[in-house]
């Protein structure tokens, strides 16, 4: 898949609400990944797929998969895989968009960037990796040091650490951040 752009999402979601609400569902979705970073903070123009949680979950995605057929999405354009990674707490805002039959959330930033910092991905063919992102969350976040992610990190997920080399690439984006002219 080349990527989903936000309108498509956009509409996706729309339809998604409309097959909802006839069927006198309001499903509650919360965003993460590309589509969080794209819709809550502008920082994306497309996404591999829409990485989400969604409640109630059954009907959720049943419904998905007539939006896939109706606008020519892939079948697992909504990609519920995201919470094997769910922290025990998480923690998420109410996104700002009204579209009825859907209660829309986005993971907040902290949790964004604990989760992205212990996943560390390397871009790679078809796929963003992690590193634009943390690159944008230090930044947005005026995050200075790898004891402050450590942090974030701590309040989702306590018992872990990034690894030497996650470290070394967290450390490196810090720098170039610091380094970028202010905006």
């Amino acid at each position: 898949m080349s990527g989903i752009s936000r309108d498509l999402i956009m509409r996706a979601l729309r339809r998604l609400g409309e097959l909802a609400l006839a069927e006198g569902l309001t499903l509650e979705i919360c965003l993460y990944g590309g589509t969080a970073f794209m819709l809550a903070y502008g920082n994306r123009t497309a996404t591999q797929d829409v990485d989400a949680s969604i409640n109630p979950r059954e009907h959720g995605l049943r419904l998905s998969k007539q939006v896939a057929r109706d606008l020519g999405l892939e079948e697992k354009w909504l990609n519920d895989e995201v919470g094997k990674f769910f922290a025990p707490v998480g923690a998420r805002r109410k996104l700002p968009l009204e579209i009825p039959g859907l209660r829309l959330y986005v993971a907040t930033p902290s949790y964004l960037l604990a989760m992205k910092a212990l996943a560390c991905r390397r871009p790679g063919p078809g796929r963003r990796g992690d590193l634009q992102d943390l690159k944008f969350l230090i930044h947005k976040m005026e995050i200075k040091s790898l004891d402050e992610i450590q942090a974030h990190i701590d309040r989702f997920y306590p018992e872990d650490l990034p690894t030497s080399d996650q470290q070394e690439i967290l450390k490196g984006i810090i720098q170039e951040v610091a380094h970028e002219p202010k905006k």
